[in-house]
């Protein structure tokens, strides 16, 4: 007969049993050599170990880099660090004029230490020109003052002056704190229109530091923050002009 294909079925009745397992416990008869039992052995056999899995060499990370102090809050260190006296005579009287403006500061004394830092700034102004350094620092003690004082508008004419003056020295890591000073400064105007003003100034200076590289480039994410303000600014300005009733209700600081 021809082949069909398919896989004959066997009948479950015609097919063999199977044998008998043989009893291993049985003893067996005397003088019969006993085979040993395929695949067993007298001593167990220990599992084969696994080789451990080789764990990749991660390198360390790295240390993230301390971003330092700008704007106020390195002015504010500094009125927290001790003043250390200076050799010369002159430099000396700073130092002590320092100490007594960061102290009258520290114990919230704002009206007297806005006072004491005119008198110094003057002095030393007069003794050294408004360009020398330690001048420049009392300029942006009195700047910070001014802002603690509530003063936001002479805060802000203060430092962003100074940021011009640092970017003519070749000082761009200066120029960009005292950038900071003022954009702090800018966020405490509440009146629109006057924050439009001072903004565009701002951005001014700002953008001309990203301009000279250094980390006014390096941070352009607080240029685009300001930017972003000057539109809402703007248009807290275009709704006060359509209803200037609603003055107070449209102020904003931030």
């Amino acid at each position: 007969m021809p082949s069909s294909g398919l896989i004959p079925m066997v009948d479950a009745e015609t097919e063999a049993e199977p044998a008998p397992a043989p009893e291993w416990n049985a003893k067996p008869a005397p003088g019969t050599a006993v085979a040993p039992v395929p695949g067993a052995t007298t001593t167990p056999r220990r599992p084969a170990r696994r080789p451990e899995p080789s764990l990749p060499v991660l390198e360390p990370e790295p240390e993230p880099k301390p971003t330092p102090a700008r704007g106020f809050d390195a002015v504010a260190e500094a009125v927290l660090a001790p003043v250390a006296e200076a050799g010369a005579t002159g430099t000396s009287r700073l130092a002590a004029s320092m100490a007594r403006i960061n102290e009258a500061v520290k114990q919230g004394r704002i009206e007297e230490a806005a006072g004491m830092a005119e008198v110094a700034v003057a002095e030393a102004s007069a003794s050294w020109g408004q360009e020398h350094p330690e001048v420049l620092k009392l300029r942006e003690l009195t700047a910070y003052i001014a802002y603690l004082a509530g003063d936001a508008l002479r805060s802000f004419h203060l430092s962003l002056d100074l940021a011009r003056l640092r970017r003519r020295q070749g000082d761009p890591g200066a120029a960009y704190g005292n950038v900071q000073s003022a954009a702090a400064a800018w966020r405490a105007v509440r009146d629109p229109l006057q924050g439009l003003h001072l903004g565009r100034d701002l951005i001014g200076v700002w953008t001309e530091l990203t301009a000279d590289g250094g980390p006014a480039n390096d941070d352009l994410e607080q240029l685009d923050s300001a930017r972003n303000r000057m539109g809402r600014l703007a248009e807290r300005a275009r709704v006060l002009a359509d209803n200037p009733y609603n003055r107070d209700s449209h102020a904003e600081g931030r």
